[in-house]
């Protein structure tokens, strides 16, 4: 187990220093794992989760169309209008992402939004890096609220058997919905704080004029579509489903350049918009997890928290909403709650408690923890692969300036709130 934490950390030591080599470094660290035989060679391909990959090269290829028509230049527009500086430009930005994203993937969110605020930073002449970061935090604080906002939701909502309203009201107590808002509410001054100094003011000219709305009906389908799939019953529909839905719409808007152009012109131009280099470090970055998690070092870490806490309910509670935050800002949430909700469901049993506090506690900490550092969450991910083909570089310094204060006031808020009611 020695030699797999060491990879590990290491691993995420260099992602952490080196960002602009941060894929090849992420496919090193994997080819290791299975040269080192942690990773089997069979399980190799059913480490990645193809879903996620299928559903960014998807939305990005999506994406590409919607920018292409103009309209992120439009919304650029609405807003400007609408806002009396770049401050208030931000705010919104963020709040639109974070409200969305309680019922679309966030890394879809993130792809969705991060057009408008490159628009608006361009016709401002001013860097994207705030309005991008802050955007990519937002979009991941909202993934607790419902069953349908994160995976880490997906996967609670299958073990302890709860549906869609039970994140508003369970067990006739306020659910994860009303807790997440408050966290809102209070990162959003944290926002309202760091951007304070962010005063120049915001001129409104010409609008643009909309070149196509196909790919905006297009971008509409595939969030409709996601939202509808979520209601499906896990074992009726495949793995990879949001996968599926977000390059079968690039596919038809692929399709209907090709006859428009009469030409591949087009349909290069956006296969060539997609992000490889982020989708290369997740790739990595999900066989990492896997090595870890066959080595039995999240199983390790797991069983960590019934020795140290004893009986004691509160502290229980209280370790494993904070070492999930320190986990996920480091590793993919998604292993780590897929192990540790059997694991809490355990404690919980031993302890002859119900488990829901500890449950609530796990989703709010993993969730939300992913928000400290740039590789804790794909959205994060996502939003720097963004800036990275603008020609941006954010180091870890300049990424956690914003999102450790946010993180902070939206976990305490939330570790608070859920002791209180349950």
């Amino acid at each position: 187990m020695i030699l797999p934490l060491v990879l590990f950390l290491l691993t995420y030591a260099l992602l952490l220093a080196f960002s602009r080599y941060r894929a090849y470094i992420a496919l090193a660290s994997a080819a290791l794992f299975v040269v080192f035989g942690i990773l089997p060679v069979n399980k190799v391909f059913f480490s990645v989760d193809w879903n996620v990959i299928m559903m960014i090269a998807g939305t990005m290829g999506v994406v590409s169309l919607f920018i292409e028509s103009k309209m992120p230049s439009l919304l650029a527009d609405m807003i400007i209008e609408k806002m009396p500086n770049v401050k208030w430009a931000i705010i919104s930005l963020a709040f639109f992402a974070s409200s969305i994203s309680a019922f679309v993937d966030n890394v879809a969110t993130v792809l969705i939004v991060a057009p408008v605020a490159l628009t608006i930073s361009k016709k401002l002449n001013i860097s994207p890096v705030p309005a991008i970061i802050a955007i990519s935090i937002s979009s991941n604080l909202q993934g607790a609220a419902t069953l349908v906002g994160d995976t880490t939701s997906i996967l609670l909502g299958g073990h302890a058997d709860m549906d869609f309203l039970d994140f508003f009201v369970y067990k006739g107590r306020p659910g994860m919905f009303w807790v997440v808002q408050i966290g809102a509410i209070a990162s959003t001054f944290v926002l309202l704080y760091v951007f304070r100094n962010e005063k120049q003011k915001i001129e409104a000219g010409d609008r643009t004029v909309v070149t196509d709305y196909f790919p905006s009906v297009l971008l509409a389908g595939t969030i409709l579509s996601l939202i509808l799939a979520s209601f499906i019953p896990e074992d009726r529909k495949p793995a990879i489903m949001n996968g599926l839905i977000c390059v079968g719409f690039m596919a038809v808007g692929l399709a209907r350049e090709a006859v428009r152009s009469r030409s591949l012109k087009s349909v290069k131009k956006v296969l060539k918009d997609i992000d490889y280099f982020t989708l290369l470090l997740l790739g990595g970055l999900f066989i990492v997890i896997g090595g870890i998690t066959e080595a039995g070092v999240v199983d390790a870490i797991s069983g960590l928290f019934v020795k140290v806490s004893g009986s004691n309910v509160f502290l229980m509670y209280t370790l494993i909403v904070w070492a999930s935050v320190l986990f996920s800002a480091f590793i993919d949430n998604i292993p780590y709650v897929a192990t540790m909700l059997p694991v809490t469901g355990g404690i919980a049993n031993i302890m002859g408690i119900d488990p829901t506090v500890l449950y609530f506690g796990l989703l709010a900490g993993s969730t939300l923890g992913g928000n400290i550092t740039p590789i804790g969450a794909s959205a994060n991910i996502t939003g720097l692969g963004i800036l990275h083909r603008e020609g941006y570089e954010v180091s870890a310094k300049e990424f956690m300036k914003i999102s450790v204060p946010f993180t902070l006031a939206a976990v305490m808020s939330g570790y608070i709130l859920v002791w209180l009611i349950w």
